[in-house]
């Protein structure tokens, strides 16, 4: 299922990149349990939760957090469980996307030259964020390229997911109150509205986080 997912993303995010006349070149995918050797990026444990290894080219994931999705989050059930997982998929071949296009290196320099690790968690929030909105970006192709990919409560699926893996959602949880400068992921809000500008607008330009002053 995964690798089928994975498929269909390479898929619409080649036609994207050729309309602009570009190349794609799609991610690699490691599945683990647990943990991992993950290549240049050192150990990838499951505690670290989906990742994109920059340097490799390649993305990690634990199988067990699709489950941990749908038990411990209970952001899906049934056959939503399989559009909440081709987002988690999606969102990490967004970073691979900012990665083609030279934002993460960009991104990368800003933070060594911020000076503050707030600064530097607030442009970390912009890169997660705009993975979010390439995720919804990728939706939109996919509903246009198969109609009635997505079924009745999918997308509330997805957007329950990102609500309960939000800064805001987890530092409540953890200590009673935020703290907005260690935010690294965004709000609820914002990463629920960000997905959503992607799913509704279907363009790259749409998810440009960085040049928009408010999140």
């Amino acid at each position: 299922m995964i690798s089928g997912i994975l498929g269909e993303i390479d898929d619409r995010w080649n036609e994207i990149f050729t309309a602009s006349g570009r190349t794609y070149t799609g991610p690699k995918m490691v599945l683990f349990r647990n943990d991992t050797n993950g290549g240049r990026c050192g150990m990838v444990q499951s505690a670290t939760g989906p990742f994109y290894c920059q340097v490799d080219q390649t993305i990690f994931l634990d199988t067990g957090f699709f489950r941990e999705v749908e038990t411990r989050l209970n952001a899906c059930s049934g056959s939503n469980c399989r559009v909440t997982a081709a987002y988690i998929i999606a969102r990490e071949v967004g970073h691979h996307i900012q990665n083609l296009l030279g934002i993460l290196p960009r991104v990368a320099q800003l933070q060594q030259r911020i000076g503050s690790k707030a600064g530097a968690n607030a442009l970390q929030a912009r890169v997660e964020l705009q993975a979010d909105c390439l995720a919804g970006v990728w939706g939109n192709r996919e509903e246009k390229k198969r109609p009635g990919f997505f079924e009745a409560g999918d997308i509330e699926a997805v957007l329950t997911m990102l609500s309960a893996l939000a800064d805001d959602t987890l530092q409540r949880q953890a200590t009673g109150g935020v703290v907005p400068d260690s935010f690294t992921h965004g709000t609820s809000a914002q990463r629920k509205r960000w997905f959503m500008t992607g799913y509704q607008q279907g363009t790259v330009p749409a998810c440009n986080t960085f040049g928009n002053g408010s999140l």
